[in-house]
């Protein structure tokens, strides 16, 4: 594992890795530590596309010399509880996904729902996750030209990530459904429903028989997005 440690005031440290799984598989482990009490005095730990902020530290600098020698085991997708989300994937840009992918828009939404997703971080707006899971070669681009508006509720994609807008907002993702179910209510505990760790399975509304593995439809690599681009909406 690449790290680098950087300190945050006097009891903050933002540490740097070399990949979003590296990012997620520390993530991991530090909630793990912190619920067993050998990391007393941290108050908040967040996660980012490749960081992971800890605040409230009584020695940064001692917790950033030790991170070197820990040993992180890669990420379990079947850790965290899991979270189905009820999708009709009438998205404008389905046909499109489908097109980079090299598959029939049938076929997209098997590969889409057959795959377990895990919220990485979240950011953007309230309740907005960025989830991973889908194989490399599914990755999208943004669309050349955003939207004004993406209604709520819209399931996209871009880069390699997977998101729901939990609001109406301008936005770039490729739109390839719709849901109405709530990502963030403020009368609620957490308001969140998707936080990170948690495991998200994508449901159709209108069943599609899963026939062998989804994740396994072929299709030609689609190219990744410029720097930046998977974690913006």
């Amino acid at each position: 594992m690449t790290l680098r440690s950087l300190p945050v005031g006097d009891h903050g440290l933002l540490v740097e890795l070399g990949s979003g799984d590296e990012a997620e598989a520390l993530h991991a482990e530090l909630l793990r530590r912190a619920a067993d009490g050998r990391l007393p005095a941290v108050r908040e730990i967040v996660p980012a596309a490749r960081t992971v902020l800890l605040d409230g530290l009584a020695d940064p600098g001692g917790l950033a010399a030790e991170l070197p020698g820990w040993e992180i085991a890669p990420l379990a997708r079947g850790d965290g509880a899991t979270v189905e989300v009820p999708v009709r994937y009438d998205g404008p840009d389905l046909a499109e996904v489908a097109r980079l992918w090299g598959v029939t828009p049938e076929e997209a939404v098997r590969v889409h729902s057959g795959t377990e997703f895990r919220v990485a971080f979240c950011g953007f707006a309230p309740g907005f996750g960025y989830l991973t899971g889908l194989p490399e070669r599914f990755a999208v681009p943004r669309r050349a030209t955003p939207r004004t508006r993406v209604p709520v509720g819209s399931v996209a994609l871009a880069g390699p990530y997977t998101g729901v807008y939990p609001r109406a907002s301008p936005g770039g993702w490729q739109l390839i459904g719709t849901t109405d179910t709530v990502l963030w209510d403020a009368a609620r505990e957490p308001a969140a429903l998707l936080t990170p760790g948690t495991r998200v399975r994508f449901v159709p509304l209108d069943v599609i028989p899963l026939d062998g593995d989804p994740s396994a439809a072929e299709g030609p690599t689609a190219g990744e997005p410029t720097a930046g681009e998977g974690s913006r909406t």
